[in-house]
């Protein structure tokens, strides 16, 4: 059975290798898209469905590295569990054949203590810039790398040049939301 460009990138079965160029970079942002779409306690294992059998998923900043599809769900509930989302500003994301790349800003509050080496406690409100570099294999995502640089909210280091055509999201269950 062979998939177009605009199949649901979370079924279980791909074949892009009758895929044009262009066809396997939008299916690779629309998987993307997808994963980032699911990153929530209610719907991890469907951004995990998208992984491929050999996912390796790594925070380098935080010195963290998974190879187990379990130990990557459990690693982002941790995460569901340590920080709450007031708002993303996503700056930019572009694809090849192989990679897609996300930079993002999260406005995030530090709610918990279950994710190793993050350097905040409960209560401190952060500036994450959030850079993903995922290397992409037979359509599913072979690796997540996730460059989590934290800064403290309104610190000397929260400094970024964001683009006038930069995507706001704001989430109103944030414990900071509308305080910008």
């Amino acid at each position: 059975m062979t998939r177009t460009a605009d199949a649901d990138p979370t079924a279980e079965f791909f074949d892009v290798s009758g895929f044009t160029r262009d066809e396997l970079i939008a299916h690779n942002l629309k998987v993307v898209e997808a994963h980032f779409h699911n990153e929530a306690p209610e719907t991890i294992d469907q951004a995990i469905a998208l992984y491929g059998p050999d996912i390796v998923w790594e925070a380098p900043a935080r010195g963290m590295i998974y190879t187990d599809p379990a130990e990557v769900r459990d690693s982002y509930m941790a995460i569901f569990r340590t920080v709450h989302f007031n708002k993303t500003t996503s700056l930019r994301r572009f694809a090849t054949e192989h990679f897609v790349f996300d930079d993002q800003i999260a406005d995030l509050t530090v709610v918990g203590d279950e994710m190793p080496n993050l350097g905040f406690k409960p209560g401190d409100r952060i500036s994450m810039r959030l850079v993903h570099c995922f290397e992409m294999k037979d359509g599913k995502i072979a690796r997540e790398i996730a460059y989590e640089i934290s800064r403290e909210y309104h610190g000397p280091l929260d400094n970024d040049d964001v683009p006038d055509d930069a995507s706001v999201e704001v989430f109103p269950d944030g414990p900071h939301y509308g305080q910008w």
